[in-house]
């Protein structure tokens, strides 16, 4: 009777394997003297080369924008009318809200007017007054001059005439006393003049021009009062929130509204100070959403110098761009980061280990005779998918990826393509429905 032993080897490599082999004797009528014949256990293989490798650091993060905005008035105001709506993308710079201004408006112009003639001062002094006052200075001073002389010799004229008889006392007494006027005023239009010259005009001159600063700031601060009542937007970016309607009251204690850039986003997360230590600026990352399908690029930006005191942990940064908005502020997502590369390792499939413990493991190498022999290896970098081989494999050694759990030692296996079992048992199951 024939006795399909590959139906029996659909339990399991191990236990298929000795079934088959029992049935197979029992029903063909075993004898001591007759060889049993070998049956080989089918596994799925791959081949151990050299390939770049990275350790993955994973860590739950939630995500930021790269920048974010909560625009407080700086003025109490009730809202005149608002520009733009929740969701609407808007420009640096762009016009948002306009609140109530109207008093704000007629103290902008007062002050123009204040500036204006405080202005026309400025200038009728430097241009005319002052000037004007210098010379009238000096004319007097030359005229005061002149007038000092000749009565100097009016005096001595009429002292000699005095001397010699010809004129009397009270005549010479009157040139006297001219004589001291003139000397008199003299004296004055010359410390007018020096006065003038060691510092008047330039006192003059900056009295004039603080009443025009003066006035200048009381415009600009008017003036900038007046423009607190336009809200425009800091960044670039989407409103996310404007908790107010127009007439509303605008106070300078509450954010009016709120402009996200999420161009780009911020992934941050906490994470242990041993893998800290191993994350570097500029290393790699990907960001997973819950339910999406692809991940998103991404680059470690900061690693904090200090640690959390609360929890002790190390917080992280990853940005990366968002131009489809599908990464949202507030999201919960998964990093995937390379904290160490190591080029040119020796790599095989993380299935393929066994009794991995630490550094250490075990792993079935298939020899040229399709044998599978145990052999104990020293592992280095680990991810989800491979593993580097420190010793005890060399490239080109095919070790066994599935079906080596339980597996004994040298065993004869069949070396199967990634599927092909599926596809057995399907058939299987065929047959056993046409039976």
């Amino acid at each position: 009777m024939a006795i399909d032993c590959h139906r029996f080897r659909k339990l399991s490599p191990v236990a298929g394997l000795c079934l088959a082999a029992a049935a197979c004797c029992s029903f063909s009528g075993c004898s001591k003297g007759e060889k049993e014949p070998t049956a080989e256990v089918s596994v799925q293989a791959s081949v151990a080369q050299k390939s770049d490798i990275s350790r993955v650091i994973t860590a739950e993060a939630v995500v930021f924008p790269i920048q974010q905005s909560a625009i407080t008035p700086k003025i109490n105001a009730p809202v005149k009318r608002f520009l733009v709506n929740r969701g609407q993308k808007v420009q640096k710079g762009q016009l948002l809200a306009v609140l109530e201004n109207r008093d704000l408006s007629a103290a902008a112009v007062d002050n123009q007017g204040a500036f204006d003639q405080a202005q026309a001062t400025y200038e009728t002094s430097v241009k005319s007054t002052l000037p004007g006052d210098f010379e009238k200075a000096q004319l007097d001073f030359d005229t005061a001059g002149q007038e000092l002389d000749a009565q100097e010799k009016l005096y001595a004229s009429r002292e000699d005439l005095f001397k010699q008889g010809a004129l009397p006392r009270k005549d010479l007494d009157q040139a006297k006393v001219s004589l001291t006027q003139a000397r008199s005023a003299y004296n004055l239009a010359k410390q007018h003049l020096d006065a003038l010259n060691a510092g008047g005009k330039q006192q003059a001159m900056r009295s004039a021009s603080g009443q025009l600063q003066s006035a200048k700031g009381k415009l600009m601060g008017a003036q900038a009062s007046l423009s607190y009542s336009e809200i425009r937007s800091p960044i670039e970016g989407y409103i996310t929130d404007r908790p107010l309607y127009p007439g509303e009251m605008a106070s300078t204690s509450t954010p009016l509204l709120t402009v996200m850039d999420t161009s780009k986003i911020i992934a941050k997360a906490h994470i242990p100070q041993s893998d800290a230590m191993l994350l570097r600026k500029g290393d790699k990352a990907a960001i997973e959403v819950t339910g999406g399908e692809d991940k998103i690029a991404g680059t470690v930006t900061l690693v904090s110098p200090a640690l959390d005191p609360s929890s002790t942990t190390v917080e992280i940064w990853v940005q990366a761009a968002n131009p489809k908005q599908q990464l949202r502020p507030g999201t919960t997502v998964k990093l995937s980061m390379n904290a160490q590369t190591v080029p040119g390792a020796l790599v095989i499939p993380a299935a393929a280990l066994l009794n991995a413990n630490g550094d250490t493991a075990q792993v079935m190498v298939i020899d040229a005779q399709s044998v599978a022999q145990s052999r104990d290896v020293k592992t280095g970098i680990q991810n989800d998918q491979n593993v580097q081989i420190v010793e005890g494999l060399k490239p080109g050694d095919q070790v066994v990826t599935q079906g080596a759990y339980g597996l004994p030692d040298k065993t004869k296996v069949k070396v199967e393509k990634p599927g092909a079992g599926e596809a057995a048992g399907d058939a299987g199951k065929a047959d056993k429905g046409n039976d």
